[in-house]
């Protein structure tokens, strides 16, 4: 007797979302328009930041080294402010999922805003659920092939306007369009748009829940950031079960459950799962099985919240009878608690340093060859590249001094001996950095290393200043 081979390949099952209205599928539609409009509108931002910086709100300018956010502006060795971003994006993503579930997948992430209008398109185009099974199952022909090349063609300008979209973030908006349509943009902007075009063609119109299940890494984190005190969307077995037809409940209602086993909330589902299996990586929270649940509950006449946002504990008590708590109440347990205060904490830190950074800077490198010099009149000089680093939109005036060592003079590569002082003005450029040789010239007699810092200050009514520490050499 010989047996098959066993296949550990599953083909894909086509799944066609049913159009449903209700709460959670018109905040998807708005939490869709809100954030497309946020992705396709904000190049387009203009912000005024004087003649000396570029206007767009917001820029990430690779080749100057920039990134512009409305009013902020960091700088490269500010990079600590988009780590604290990326820390807060992800205690962020925790404090979300220990509080509601997966509702970033249910209704911001980027794979589920696009595959949200990609579906939309579909419908306008193929028909509802039904309509598209048919349309699937249907021999090819002139009509299909019709069919499936206009929805194609409205799937790839979409994706074609979402790679587009995302190259505006890295130079100006209005020259870069111009440029991209002349032919005359940078290649690796088009191969930007290539790449996204591609990825989102294929990821929201073909791959769908797929990525969600299987590519996704989150499914398999969020296990760790869910207990029972979590909201999720929960169907009440103690309340559907044993489940019946509608005809069946009638003539025993004693026999069964609420549960008329239409299988609306699977129907509904954009990643095909049933979600009266109890909890599984497949659901996105996306809350679309509750609209469709409440409908038919509405249409049967028994109560809404079959299937409901719901924390174990809730559902636990309402089986026993008691009132549930409140959804104020399901949010403040000890796991979100602590995830809020670590991020308010951290994103209060960064405010903080925001609002008392200083717009300049200074840093000193201590020249190796040679280290020290002993002059004719016995003096000890050495000598130190400078960089002096102006962050605001404007040419600001500097004057660099030291501190802690008496009797110093300093002067630069480009004056004399006796031009030498106890200070140093120099202009520096509206958002760049000027570099000065500076000589440094102390009596002879001394520590072999003693210990001073460059000082810079600001000469304009604004002022600002920073030190920057570093040592003085003696030959022995």
């Amino acid at each position: 007797m010989t047996t098959a081979p066993l296949s550990l390949y599953e083909k894909r099952k086509g799944v066609y979302p049913k159009a449903i209205d209700g709460f959670y599928r018109r905040l998807k539609w708005a939490v869709m328009v809100v954030t497309l409009a946020i992705y396709w509108i904000t190049p387009w931002l203009r912000w005024d930041r004087g003649p000396y910086a570029p206007d767009q709100a917001v820029l990430i300018d690779l080749a100057n080294r920039r990134f512009y956010m409305f009013a902020i502006e960091i700088w490269p060795h500010e990079f600590y402010y988009v780590a604290g971003l990326l820390v807060m994006a992800g205690i962020g993503l925790f404090l979300v999922t220990s509080a509601v579930g997966r509702a970033w997948c249910g209704y911001a992430c980027p794979q589920t805003v696009w595959t949200d209008l990609y579906q939309h398109v579909e419908r306008f185009m193929d028909g509802d659920r039904n309509a598209q099974i048919r349309l699937a199952k249907a021999p090819w022909s002139i009509s299909k092939i019709a069919r499936r090349i206009a929805k194609w063609s409205v799937w790839l300008v979409i994706a074609f306007g979402t790679g587009g979209a995302w190259i505006f973030y890295f130079a100006d908006a209005p020259t870069l369009q111009h440029q991209f349509w002349t032919g005359t943009a940078a290649t690796v902007a088009y191969a930007t748009v290539a790449v996204l075009t591609a990825t989102t063609f294929v990821l929201g119109g073909f791959m769908r829940e797929q990525v969600c299940i299987y590519m996704c890494p989150w499914p398999r984190i969020q296990t760790a950031m869910l207990d029972e005190k979590s909201l999720v969307v929960t169907y009440k077995h103690w309340r559907g079960e044993r489940r019946g037809s509608l005809k069946k409940a009638q003539a025993q209602p004693d026999a069964f459950g609420d549960c008329i086993d239409c299988d609306q909330c699977v129907a509904v589902c954009p990643t095909g799962i049933d979600i009266r299996e109890g909890p599984q990586i497949g659901c996105i929270t996306c809350a679309l099985c509750i609209d469709a649940c409440d409908k038919v509950m509405a249409q049967v006449g028994r109560p809404r919240g079959l299937i409901d946002y719901c924390t174990e504990d809730d559902a636990t008590a309402e089986k026993a009878g008691r009132a549930p708590r409140s959804v104020i109440r399901s949010l403040l347990h000890v796991r979100t608690l602590v995830y809020l205060t670590l991020w308010s904490g951290i994103g209060g830190a960064m405010l903080f340093a925001l609002g008392t950074r200083t717009r300049i800077d200074i840093s000193a490198q201590q020249d190796r060859n040679p280290i020290a010099v002993r002059l004719s009149d016995g003096a000890i000089r050495n000598a130190y590249m400078v960089k002096l680093r102006n962050m605001e939109s404007r040419p600001r005036t500097m004057r660099v001094a030291v501190e802690g060592l008496p009797g110093a003079s300093l002067w630069t590569d480009r004056d004399d001996r006796g031009d030498a002082r106890a200070a140093i003005d120099t202009i520096v450029p509206a958002d760049s950095v000027a570099k000065l040789r500076i000589f440094l010239a102390v009596p002879g007699a001394g520590p072999a290393r003693q210990d001073f810092a460059f000082t810079v200050r600001a000469t304009d009514r604004e002022g600002g200043t920073d030190r920057e520490a570093a040592h003085f050499e003696r030959p022995q």
